[in-house]
């Protein structure tokens, strides 16, 4: 896996969260610079979980879903006389 990137759009509101978040809840104030040292650290440290925790997550749906088309094609299956 590569490491998480994210556009400058993304970066910027995930910053700003950052941000907002360090005042509403910790009354604390941090800059730009160390929210998105934050949000870098996190990207590569717990960044990967989700990432994985994603991938099951579809790979489950995505066998649930196989197995649903299975039971629909034995559905049109004709009968053997």
């Amino acid at each position: 896996m590569s490491d998480i990137k994210f556009s400058k759009d993304e970066t910027g509101r995930i910053v700003s969260n950052i941000k907002k978040y360090f005042i509403d809840e910790l009354d604390h104030e941090i800059g730009g610079f160390d929210a998105e040292f934050l949000l870098d650290f996190f990207a590569r440290e717990i960044g990967p979980s989700f990432y994985n925790r994603g991938l099951s997550d579809a790979r489950l749906v995505f066998t649930e879903k196989a197995e649903e088309v299975g039971y629909l094609i034995e559905e049109l299956e004709k009968p053997i006389s």
